[in-house]
């Protein structure tokens, strides 16, 4: 549409003003075509009228809407021009507190002059990894631009930082720095980025000053190369300077300083340190006293010192270099104040004593100095010449060589510096922060200035090139057509100085000359230059020239610039200071080539290129050594990718938050920045999105539009229908381009829809009002009107007949209508009676039926629960009984040990007898020439054979023939032979004979066992036969005493009136009799079945007791006969004694439970029969009743009255004693209960007795079977040999696959596991085994959690459960006193032994703590991506857009792929699948309360951060849509429930921050609810969040200055941290609860699939 058609009634301009630059003005009538004015309303309330001639009309610039004012980026703005950047800034940098702002690929910075809390770590996290334009403008986001562009491109970039002096950049920088610094540590241990960062106190102590606009203002120009390796890791830096200001060494203006260093030396002259250096205070010295005030308010130099030299230190500089860097900087103090004299015409003396201490701090010749001073050399053709010369040019000389020396100072320092960063490695990539100066322009402008504008004008073209570069790759990327704009070209100003013949050309050429002056060159340059447009000639003077630079013209005085562009220096004194004895000073004047080559691909010359003082007309100047080095740093950043941050200083006067508008205007104008606006103005400079722009213009689109599928074509439809010119607007690939004024159309355009809908609301809703008052007005009057029209009609027709006659009538009808309703209900009262008596008989007959069966089921219970309760103590008691059977066959099993060690003796006694052989032998062979005595020799051979064979006399025989036998053949070896074979039979004859021995000690000790068990029995038949007869005759007596008490009881005759209750009374006592009869009976039969099974088994025990005897007596002749004949081990006799010995042991166990299982029968049964003695007399005493109750009645009526007193007191005793009776009674009952239980245990003791007696005969008839066939008793440990224990680790930690294996075992078992062989080696008392076992544990889980699976959840929450599994079985098998509360007998019977595992405990929970963090870690890493999309930007409120298209157009070569879009729903399925796996992996209840806790304060932290960091999510609607994503959170957490797990708590600051978006903000009140509410936020927070409230609507009013100072006034008291943001990466602090397992370590079992055949379950 025409840009005329936008200047309607309403719509608000721009107008120049002289003061503000621009001031605002609205619309009064709308402007036609012809008009020649336009009518404008001023702010102030003031009409104005603008003239516009009608021929060629120049409208002032319209302003944008509300909603589009405050963007992140000035390009984004609809109408883009000067006055719309100035008003967006301002509201940005004084409403919002905000200092940073995009525009376009350029970052502009406004100094705040305070300390903001934006530049923590937290920040630097929060922007790392983020999109340039997700977050809201900073100099991080400038910086994490380059670092991933570095890395995802890999090429190198530069970042540059330009601005006034004062306007932020040193700091600029150094925040870049360190975020590089932070998000990309060092690959070694040398911490370059500290070193890099430590860099900048030395630089701006050596480099930076105070002056008339800065406190610490960089007086030189620095380029930073940061390296980086092919990990992106930080290897070194490397810093190259610019234009040093040397001048400032020796003068500085008023209320300025020298550089810092000189300052914060005289600080310290006291020092020892310093004492050699004789210095004085800083206002002592002519070079630091200059600009008057030597001292920086809130700066302490001194303290700033100390941060120097440790900065040396850190960097690696050692104290010899920087006391020869102290003597440098002194000596130039003393050398500005040495005083030069004049001693006649043209001469000159220097006389003071500073002199001295120059010369000797550098170690120079004083008198060479004085005279060098003082003269010069002069070579004429035939001789040398020395002249005097005049005193200011020897105070120029004194000045020159100050300068000289510290420039020399600062290069070295620089170079030493680089030296420092270098780290061996190859540099694969670098980021370039280039600091430096600004356009400047003063009221006297010299060679300084010349050379930094100079350099601002290279900068200048190579930004618009890259600008232009930009906005062409977007064209191209979007398929729009690409048309040429016409942009600034500054080449010609840069031919003007650096062509030839240019201004550089003519000022080096004129320095050649030896008597140029600045008067001559200049008119050099009004000669050769006065025809180029870029120069100019002033007016008014012969003295300056003028240059039209890009930003503003600028007049430079001439004066000096030979002699700063020469830079000279005697040779002389040059040589003087190349001879000195300080070789750190003589270094720095010695002839040298420096060619560095910096970089990979692009090689640098030094920035600041040695002097050449052999030939002083080859001597390089300071404008080509400039040029030089600029064309080196030009094709360095024409190498790199730039990033431009732009620094502007907004007031002079230092104020914080004071936007000057003329001063900022300026500096816009000379940065570039309305260039690019005016670039991008020609273009398409508002950018959206398909989906941005059908999200807001919705509301434009008719019902068909909107009904379309293809929302890319609705789009188009819709843009072809409200805007007609087709040039206005362009379609690309994802984006729709719109040219300068459009957005705002669209804006108005929807404004006027929006405000035509609430007109339409308003009225119909007060059309509805009306009408429901005029309907209610309508009503009432109705009403009104019946009431005096019947009043009036009343008053026509009553009369009092009439009235006699109603109340007659309503007389009858009251008493008619009573009758009637008595009548029902006396009818309704007679059913209710009728109904409730059967009902209640129903009831009554229900709850006596209840009654019956729960009697009936009290009586099964008791029985199923003694059975029951019977069953559990066999069932323990078999336990017990296996464990001592286990023990006996260790005992025995050492014993047998001990055995064949007797054995082993026994073998010896059988070697001394061969030994006894072989001499036999040696006597026989002497013996052989004596065949006489033949028989002799017989006989004492038989004696030795008895002493070497007692058991074996037929062994012996044989032997006796043998050994005939050899005397006749004379063949004793085959003899020696036979009588080894003999012995070794004789051995295994032994051996069988031990076993039979054994055997039958055995059967012979349980055979007797069992003789006297059922001589026990028999014993108690007897006893049971005489208990009976004495139950007969007690019952006998009984009856007696019943007969005796019925004469007693005689006065229940003359109770008439109670008969029928004693009769019924009676039927009951005789069921009761009845049914105490029959139990008496079948336990009676009981106990006569109880002796027919005694007998029984007495009978088979005497049968047994006699094939024992049987037994017995076959093993004694057999032991006799072995005895007789085996006398070779008669040890074995002792073994029969001990095994006698345990048998009667036996015995007497078993004959003392027999006791007293008799002893508690008797006493029950005599309990019992006392029980139905009582039931017996009771009974009787009412059948005797019954009985003689016709009889005596007529009698017993006469007698009634004599006896009532009488009757009265027997009653009375009669009672005390039935009462003392049932007390007896109940007593007797609970003890006979009692004991019968005990009984029956004791009877289940005997029957197990029995089945042992059985178990011990199986075991004498099978010895060798029996371990493989008793019943395994296993107690909770796994036995494991030492050399598997590596296997052990390998099995059930290293190897363990969760989804092979481990799927189908309890997730706890691997612990388990590990703690039963732990308990082993503790059983077994082994240290070594135990602690080379938990080292191998922790060692193993450390290496399959840090190595193997640091990033797998499955197997973080699998080992965090085990590890805390473990740890709990330590502290609950650990035999401490409060670890056992809560554990069965048989775990405190578990309980480790020998050693104290408290320390590894500690190191094991450890590894815990380890564990726990790394999963936390693992599922924030993965909850993290979809926090903010799921919290923040997604719309879970279905109809209400929270978000407002901001148009931000970025980076054409940033690369954005097309992610993943998260919901709330995304992060509830996160959170399920983490809880799920802690739930599948039998995770502690308290530890998964804790992970749920600290996932809920990441979602908080992170949410919150980023509403802190982007505006565009501070809005009323966002806040509805946090306050439903919270109440999502919480009814996962009811789900799950998990609501008492306080991670509500860890939300509140997030749900207040949503509160705080939608509340009012506009009155006190409003201001105290914020306050009083928002107590979980800091006042930072609410302050930052206020600043940044954005509306979405023009309907929705912005929080106003003073309101945010009304909040900020209440919060002054208020306690709070003063941090901007939540430490996402804050752990709080775990505790891992103990909880007592309930696992039986006994019932344990090893699955086969994890490959432990190994273990052995014990």
């Amino acid at each position: 549409m025409a840009v005329l058609e936008l200047y309607t009634k309403y719509n608000r301009v721009w107008i120049s003003d002289e003061e503000h630059v621009w001031k605002s003005a609205e619309i009064v009538k709308d402007f036609h075509s012809g008009d020649k004015v336009l009518e404008l309303l001023l702010e102030d309330g003031s009409e104005y009228c603008y003239t516009v001639d009608p021929s060629k009309p120049q409208l002032p610039p319209l302003r944008n809407p509300d909603i589009l004012v405050g963007e992140n980026d000035l390009t984004a703005l609809s109408y883009l021009h000067e006055p719309a950047v100035l008003h967006n800034l301002k509201v940005r940098f004084v409403e919002s507190r905000i200092i940073y702002t995009y525009c376009g690929i350029i970052l502009v910075a406004l100094n705040p002059y305070k300390q903001l809390p934006i530049y923590g770590d937290a920040i630097i996290h929060a922007y790392s990894g983020q999109n340039m334009g997700d977050m809201d403008p900073h100099i991080f986001a400038v910086a994490e631009e380059a670092y991933k562009q570095m890395a995802r491109n890999h090429k190198n970039q530069s970042i540059i930082v330009s601005g006034e002096s004062g306007a932020g950049k040193t700091v600029s920088a150094r925040y870049a720095m360190r975020y590089f610094a932070v998000v990309s540590k060092s690959a070694n241990k040398t911490r370059v980025e500290d070193k890099v960062l430590a860099s900048n106190p030395i630089t701006e102590a050596i480099g930076n000053a105070k002056t008339t606009r800065n406190d610490n203002s960089s007086r030189f120009g620095k380029y930073t190369e940061i390296s980086f390796d092919r990990k992106y890791r930080i290897i070194g830096a490397n810093m190259r300077t610019y234009l040093l200001e040397k001048s400032r060494v020796v003068f500085q203006a008023e209320n300025e300083r020298n550089y810092h260093i000189f300052y914060q030396i005289c600080s310290c002259a006291d020092s020892p340190a310093f004492k050699n250096l004789r210095l004085q205070s800083a206002d002592k010295f002519n070079y630091t006293c200059m600009g008057g005030d030597i001292t920086i308010e809130g700066v302490n130099d001194k303290k700033d010192l100390e941060e120097t030299r440790q900065t040396f230190s850190l960097l690696g500089l050692k104290e010899d270099f920087q006391s020869d860097v102290f003597k440098v900087l002194a000596a130039i103090l003393h050398l500005g104040n040495v005083e030069i004299k004049n001693i006649g015409d043209d001469k000159s003396l220097p006389s003071d004593p500073h002199l001295a201490v120059f010369c000797e701090l550098l170690g120079v010749s004083a008198e060479g100095l004085v005279r060098w001073l003082c003269h010069r050399r002069i070579v004429l053709v035939a001789e040398t010449v020395v002249k005097p010369v005049p005193k200011d040019r020897a105070v120029n000389a004194r000045d020159a060589l100050a300068k000289h020396i510290y420039a020399h100072l600062f290069d070295c320092i620089i170079n030493r510096i680089n030296t420092a960063l270098q780290v061996p490695g190859k540099q694969h990539a670098f980021i370039g922060v280039l600091d430096i100066y600004g356009f400047e322009t003063f009221d006297i402008n010299s060679f300084e200035q010349f050379c930094i504008n100079y350099a601002n004008e290279k900068l200048q073209q190579q930004f618009n090139l890259h600008v232009f570069k930009l906005e062409q790759e977007e064209y191209m990327k979007e398929d729009i057509p690409w048309t040429l704009i016409d942009f600034y070209d500054n080449q010609p100003v840069i031919d003007l100085i650096e062509a030839k013949m240019g201004i550089l050309d003519l000022l080096d050429e004129e320095c050649l000359f030896p008597q140029g002056t600045d008067q001559s060159w200049l008119q050099k340059l009004y000669n050769y230059l006065q025809a180029s447009p870029m120069f100019e000639k002033p007016r008014l003077s012969n003295e300056a020239f003028v240059i039209q630079h890009f930003a503003d013209k600028v007049e430079y005085q001439c004066r000096g610039f030979l002699e700063k562009n020469r830079d000279a220096l005697y040779e002389e004194l040059v040589d003087m200071m190349r001879s000195s004895k300080l070789p750190f000073l003589a270094n720095f004047f010695q002839e040298e080539e420096k060619n560095a080559a910096i970089g990979k691909s692009v090689k640098v010359k030094p920035a600041r290129p040695s002097v050449k003082p052999a030939n002083k007309n080859l001597r390089t100047s300071v404008g080509d050594k400039f040029r030089s080095s600029l064309s080196l740093l030009m094709e360095t950043l024409n190498a790199t990718t730039p990033h431009y941050v732009r620094c502007i200083k907004p007031n002079d006067e230092k104020l914080p938050f004071e936007y000057d508008s003329r001063r900022v205007v300026q500096q816009l104008r000379a940065c570039g920045v309305l260039e690019t606006i005016r670039i991008s103005a020609q273009s398409y400079p508002s950018r959206w999105t398909y989906i941005e722009f059908y999200s807001r213009y919705s509301i434009l689109m008719s019902h068909m539009e909107a009904d379309l599928n293809d929302k890319k074509q609705t789009c188009k439809n819709v843009l072809q229908r409200l805007i007609h010119d087709s040039n206005q607007y362009k379609f690309g690939r994802t984006k729709i381009f719109f040219r300068a004024g459009q957005v705002a159309y669209l804006e108005k355009l929807r404004l006027d829809r929006l405000r035509g809908a609430c007109e339409t609301i308003q009225k119909h809703a007060r059309g509805w009002s009306q009408r429901r008052k005029y309907l209610a007005l309508r009503k009432a009057a109705i009403i009104l009107q019946q009431y005096v029209r019947g009043k009036r009609t009343i008053r026509k027709t009553v009369t009092a007949a009439t009235l006699k006659q109603g109340w007659a009538a309503l007389v009858i009808q009251r008493h008619w209508r009573g009758y009637r309703l008595r009548q029902v209900y006396q009818v309704v009262r007679l059913a209710t009676i009728t109904i409730q008596a059967f009902t209640r008989g129903w009831i009554a007959r229900k709850r006596y039926k209840k009654m019956i069966e729960e009697h009936k089921a009290l009586v099964i219970q008791k029985y199923a629960r003694a059975w029951l309760a019977r069953r559990r103590f066999q069932t323990m008691r078999r336990l017990v009984l296996n464990v001592q059977l286990s023990y006996r066959v260790q005992q025995l099993r050492k014993k047998i040990e001990e055995q064949n060690k007797e054995n082993r003796g026994l073998l010896e006694r059988l070697t001394s007898l061969a030994n006894s052989h072989s001499q036999t032998m040696e006597k026989l062979q002497g013996l052989e020439t004596q065949l006489e005595k033949s028989t002799n020799q017989k006989a004492s051979l038989e004696k030795r054979e008895k002493k070497a064979k007692e058991d074996a006399i037929e062994v012996l025989n044989l032997e006796k023939e043998k050994l005939e036998k050899t005397f006749e053949r004379q063949d004793h070896e085959a003899e020696v032979a036979t009588l080894k074979e003999e012995i070794k039979r004789l051995k295994e004859e032994r051996v069988i004979l031990q076993r039979k021995l054994e055997e039958g000690a055995q059967a012979n000790s349980d055979l007797q066992e069992q003789v006297i068990q059922l001589t026990k029995h028999v014993k108690l038949i007897p006893e049971l036969r005489r208990d009976l007869n004495n139950l007969q005759n007690q019952r006998n007596n009984m009856e007696r005493k019943m007969k005796q008490q019925n004469v007693q009881l005689s006065f229940w005759v003359s109770v008439l009136e109670f008969v029928k209750c004693l009769t019924f009374v009676g039927r009951i006592l005789e069921n009761h009799q009845r049914e105490q009869k029959e139990s008496y009976e079948t336990q009676v039969e009981g106990l006569k079945l109880k002796v027919d099974h005694l007998e029984n088994e007495n009978s088979k025990l005497q049968n047994l007791f006699q094939e024992k005897s049987n037994v017995n007596e076959n093993i004694c002749q057999e032991v006799s006969r072995l005895s007789s004949e085996n006398s070779v081990i008669p040890e074995l006799k002792l073994r029969v004694s001990e095994l006698q010995r345990q048998k009667q042991e036996l015995e007497g166990l078993v004959e003392d439970l027999a006791v007293k299982q008799i002893t508690v029968l008797t006493c029950s049964f005599i309990f019992i029969s006392d029980g139905h003695i009582w039931f017996i007399l009771i009974l009787d005493v009412f059948f005797r009743y019954f009985e003689e109750k016709a009889e005596e009645l007529e009698g017993e009526k006469r007698e009634l009255q004599g006896r009532v007193e009488e009757l009265e007191e027997e009653n009375d005793h009669l009672k005390r004693q039935q009462l003392m009776e049932n007390e007896v009674k109940s007593k007797l009952r609970e003890e006979t209960s009692r004991l019968t239980a005990e009984n029956m245990d004791f009877d289940e003791l005997l029957d197990q007795k029995d089945r042992l007696i059985k178990k011990l005969q199986t075991q004498v008839k099978t010895r060798q079977k029996t371990a493989s066939t008793l019943p395994k008793d296993y107690l909770g440990m796994l036995e494991y040999k030492r050399e598997d224990e590596p296997r052990l680790i390998e099995n059930i930690i290293l190897d363990l696959k969760l989804k092979g294996v481990a799927v189908n075992m309890i997730p706890t078992l691997p612990a388990y596991i590990l703690f039963m062989c732990i308990r082993h080696a503790d059983y077994l008392n082994d240290e070594a085994k135990l602690k080379s076992l938990m080292n191998a544990i922790i060692g193993g889980v450390k290496k399959v959690i840090v190595v193997n699976h640091q990033k797998d959840l499955e197997f973080l929450s699998f080992w965090l459960s085990n590890t805390h599994q473990l740890l709990n079985c330590l502290k609950q098998y650990s035999g401490e006193e409060e670890f056992l509360k809560q554990s069965t007998p048989r775990q405190k019977k578990n309980c480790l032994q020998n050693f104290d595992l408290s320390e590894h405990r500690q190191i094991l929970s450890d590894l815990a703590i380890q564990i726990y963090h790394r999963f936390i870690s693992v599922m924030q890493k993965t909850l993290t991506p979809t926090i903010v999309p799921g919290m923040l930007e997604h719309e879970s409120l279905q109809g209400i857009s929270s978000m407002k298209p901001t148009g931000f157009r970025k980076r054409s070569n940033s690369f954005y792929e097309e992610s993943e879009t998260y919901t709330i729903s995304s992060i509830l399925q996160h959170l399920t699948v983490f809880h799920s796996t802690m739930n599948h992996h039998s995770l502690d209840q308290g530890l998964i309360k804790q992970v749920i806790k600290q996932l809920f304060y990441l979602v908080a932290a992170i949410t919150l951060n980023n509403i802190m960091l982007r505006k565009d999510m501070c809005s009323c609607r966002k806040g509805m849509q946090i306050r439903c994503n919270i109440s999502y959170l919480e009814e996962w957490l009811k789900e799950k429930e998990l609501q008492n797990v306080n991670a509500m708590d860890t939300l509140k600051p997030l749900a207040q921050t949503a509160w705080l978006l939608q509340v009012n903000k506009s009155t006190d009140d409003d201001a105290k609810e914020i306050i009083e509410k928002c107590s979980e936020l800091s006042p930072v927070q609410i302050v930052k969040i206020l600043n940044s409230y954005t509306p979405i609507d023009d309907f929705e009013k912005r929080v106003t200055s003073s309101f945010v100072r009304k909040v900020q006034s209440l919060l002054q008291d208020h306690e709070g941290s003063a941090q901007l943001m939540l430490d996402a990466d804050y752990r709080f602090q775990v505790t891992f609860p103990f909880c007592t397992s309930t696992q039986a370590l006994e019932l344990l079992q090893v699955p086969n699939s994890l490959h432990l055949d190994f273990l052995n379950r014990i």
